[in-house]
């Protein structure tokens, strides 16, 4: 399997490719700044420099050509402005989703966040706008009847080790999550096929993660 994962410097992106690599797929980064190359490739990744804010369906569609799968792991970052929200996590999303349409690659992964849909309306926060991206980009892949898409939400991130145990469902509850369970969670539902047209939360919990995905199967 060939998986595609914009944002491919991120840290949840290269957990994910190393963890794809170790089973045996490829995985394809995309990557912004040609200086993250070298980053990538150590966790066995292949490149492909591409600026989601700076490009089109066309470009964007012929660095996912051949691909199996896509993931959406980019993101503005904390220290971005509001702008940047609009444009990384809600525009550079939905334009992932409309390249892979035209590539042809049905299935797609999205790496939201939990309360992506509850954010204040009317707030000019960050953090608020963050979220109301999110919320936005979730909506737009859930419309697309031509993906096979699945949204993951995670709680709050951490850098520890990973557990190996997660909680995933609907709505779990606030908490926190390895980045590492995140992306070997992402890792299994691409592998197995689960969570097809499932947009679920995931926290730090009892459920060993093959059984939390072998749980969302069609």
């Amino acid at each position: 399997m060939i998986v595609a994962i914009a944002g491919g410097h991120g840290q949840i992106a290269l957990l994910l490719e190393k963890e794809l690599t170790a089973r045996g797929h490829e995985a394809v980064a995309l990557v912004r700044n040609p200086d993250h190359v070298p980053d990538v490739e150590k966790q066995g990744a292949r490149a492909e420099v591409v600026d989601l804010e700076h490009t089109t369906v066309e470009a964007l569609a012929a660095a996912v050509a051949g691909a199996d799968a896509v993931v959406f792991a980019a993101g503005a970052g904390p220290d971005s402005g509001a702008a940047r929200k609009e444009t990384v996590d809600r525009g550079a999303a939905v334009l992932l989703a409309d390249a892979a349409v035209a590539a042809g690659v049905e299935r797609y992964v999205m790496v939201s966040s939990m309360g992506a849909d509850s954010a204040d309306p009317d707030s000019d926060d960050v953090f608020q706008v963050y979220l109301r991206a999110k919320g936005a980009a979730d909506a737009d892949l859930r419309a697309r009847d031509e993906l096979a898409w699945t949204i993951v939400r995670p709680g709050r991130l951490t850098d520890e080790p990973a557990a190996g145990r997660v909680q995933v469902g609907e709505s779990v509850g606030r908490g926190e999550v390895p980045r590492a369970d995140v992306a070997a969670l992402i890792a299994e539902l691409l592998s197995t096929g689960g969570g097809i047209r499932a947009q679920v939360e995931v926290v730090g919990g009892p459920v060993p993660v093959a059984e939390a995905a072998a749980a969302l199967r069609d």
